[in-house]
């Protein structure tokens, strides 16, 4: 919306930096993150007085945290970022079919994630939403995504390419549309529930989607400049530059986040920021052409699903095969497989950050590899 001010730079000299996206990206991270540490104190008061924490015990909450008490620790947290990188984004990207779209797919997301956490912490309902309600609330947000892009003209012949790393030109140039539903609704989905799986301990979760959020920004920006992607060989997407103020945000309002989900936490994410954040996250790497990319820069989100994944399925195995169920892992998701090993809890997440910087460089490193 500022971005707009820039039309008035014969009356106001700067007013022309905002032309600049790396301008408006710096200022939308800047803004999200000053609004993230004052609504944070206000929000976790007010959710500690409302009683919204977990009133059940889990592992994360009993076993496994034995120093300190998790079990009331607000949650919901996921609306310190959702309001962060929203009013931020609104501010200072310019409004586009890209830009629509990415905060349509993240509002959807965070308000079934809002419920799911709503019903647990108040209804004091352990499962939450049923999965065919949080199927449908994806669903929404990837049809809803999808019908929007196909439709407009700046977007509807763009978002039918596929694209591979390493490959200099799509791999399908127009795919149909119900493939085209298929995998968007994988990947909003996947990493949905990925990052919702990833968010089991202190600052584990949003502590790696900084690091992804940082080169899916670099991306964005790749992407919607000519010359840019003309010399790094990949898509060229018009209008996806203003994704980056979008991840820009996010970024800044992980950072706010992060201050008080630092071990010991004062508040939790809560699914109502994991299940948006990785809806979010998995819409813009189709819009910018980079859906393999994400599956690199999100290796730890990718390995803590496939961790459960293997979990399960291991022991279903082993128990058809032999009559008693065998586990593959201490404990899945992954991360709480360390923990049993032994692991103190800041060394484990830590250690994960490390892990997801070293995928976010290798998925940044694929865009020379052509």
């Amino acid at each position: 919306m500022l971005s707009y001010l820039a039309n008035y730079d014969n009356v106001f000299h700067p007013l022309r930096l905002l032309r600049y996206l790396t301008v408006r990206t710096l200022l939308g991270a800047a803004t999200a993150l000053v609004i993230g540490f004052i609504i944070g104190p206000w929000l976790i008061r007010r959710f500690r007085a409302l009683k919204f924490g977990q009133h059940y015990d889990d592992d994360r909450t009993g076993e496994l945290a034995q120093r300190f008490d998790k079990k009331n620790t607000p949650t919901m947290g996921g609306l310190i970022i959702f309001i962060s990188v929203f009013l931020s984004s609104v501010l200072w990207a310019a409004p586009n079919v890209w830009v629509f779209v990415s905060l349509f797919v993240y509002t959807v997301l965070t308000a079934a994630g809002w419920r799911d956490d709503y019903l647990k912490v108040v209804h004091k309902n352990r499962d939450g939403i049923s999965s065919w309600e949080k199927i449908g609330w994806q669903s929404l947000a990837a049809f809803g995504a999808l019908i929007v892009l196909l439709l407009h003209p700046a977007s509807s012949h763009k978002i039918r390419e596929f694209w591979l790393p390493f490959l200099k030109t799509a791999l399908i140039p127009s795919m149909p549309w119900f493939l085209l539903l298929i995998l968007m609704y994988l990947w909003i989905v996947g990493f949905s529930n990925a990052i919702n799986l990833t968010d089991g301990l202190d600052g584990l979760a949003v502590g790696c989607t900084i690091s992804v959020a940082l080169v899916f920004a670099i991306m964005a920006y790749a992407a919607g400049n000519a010359r840019m992607s003309e010399y790094l060989l990949i898509s060229y997407v018009p209008g996806t530059g203003e994704l980056t103020v979008v991840l820009g945000a996010m970024i800044g309002a992980c950072m706010a986040f992060l201050w008080f989900n630092s071990h010991p936490a004062e508040v939790f994410m809560g699914d109502t920021g994991s299940l948006a954040i990785g809806g979010l996250i998995g819409v813009i790497s189709f819009m910018i052409h980079q859906p393999l990319t994400l599956v690199i820069v999100g290796g730890v989100f990718v390995w803590e699903a496939m961790s459960v994944i293997l979990q399960v399925g291991y022991f279903k195995y082993t128990r058809r095969a032999t009559g008693v169920g065998q586990r593959l892992f201490l404990m899945a998701p992954i991360h709480h497989h360390f923990q049993k090993k032994g692991w103190p809890e800041t060394k484990v997440v830590l250690r994960f950050w490390i892990v997801s910087l070293g995928f976010a460089l290798a998925g940044l490193a694929t865009l020379k590899l052509r």
